[in-house]
């Protein structure tokens, strides 16, 4: 059970409905705004910001996706485990890719590319100060810095907001699997959300 109280759409601020339209949305869709509905203004910025990630991304849909199941198994966020967004899949991000993020580095159906990024992204959320000049001289191999940068900025905003969706506990409405004590994890798992 959630440690917070959810508030329901009708209780949220006209405007920040009007950005996510909820009425659309199941509630697992609706996810973590029914607490950030407490703090509207906060979470319009928030949201502007996420939004901004999305709009503006010039990485490919499937990489992130990656990056962001790896962040959200060291975050333990389940709602984050659980869900698979429609764009990424599009983009060629298979169930057996995300069964590679098990052992990315031995991963044969994962690039160069996808490696490293996947690589900083663990970095990011288990042992940040570890990312030293190496790690940045092999991620411009593959990338420009600007993409480094919006590589850098979805990482942050993964593992601070997934931990703290971890920490908020609402897995009521999650698939069986994702609900139970222990380490839990987004690949070999056929009980997946696509939204």
């Amino acid at each position: 059970m959630a440690r917070l109280t959810k508030l329901p759409p009708e209780q949220w601020d006209p405007e920040l409905r009007a950005m996510t339209r909820p009425e659309t949305a199941s509630d697992l869709e609706q996810g973590l705004t029914r607490f950030f509905a407490h703090t509207p203004a906060m979470a319009k910025g928030l949201f502007g910001f996420g939004g901004a990630l999305k709009i503006n991304r010039t990485l490919p849909e499937k990489l992130i996706e990656l990056v962001r199941l790896r962040v959200a198994f060291f975050n333990q966020c389940r709602s984050c485990m659980a869900i698979r967004y429609t764009t990424p899949i599009n983009d060629g991000c298979t169930e057996d890719l995300v069964c590679s993020l098990e052992r990315p580095e031995e991963a044969e159906n994962l690039t160069p590319a996808e490696k490293i990024a996947i690589k900083y992204g663990e970095l990011m959320a288990t042992d940040h100060l570890r990312i030293d000049d190496a790690i940045y001289d092999e991620l411009r191999k593959y990338y420009t810095e600007a993409q480094i940068v919006e590589l850098g900025m979805n990482v942050a905003f993964f593992v601070g907001f997934g931990r703290l969706a971890a920490t908020y506990h609402m897995v009521e409405e999650l698939p069986e699997a994702f609900q139970t004590a222990g380490i839990v994890s987004p690949w070999n798992n056929d009980r997946v959300v696509v939204r």
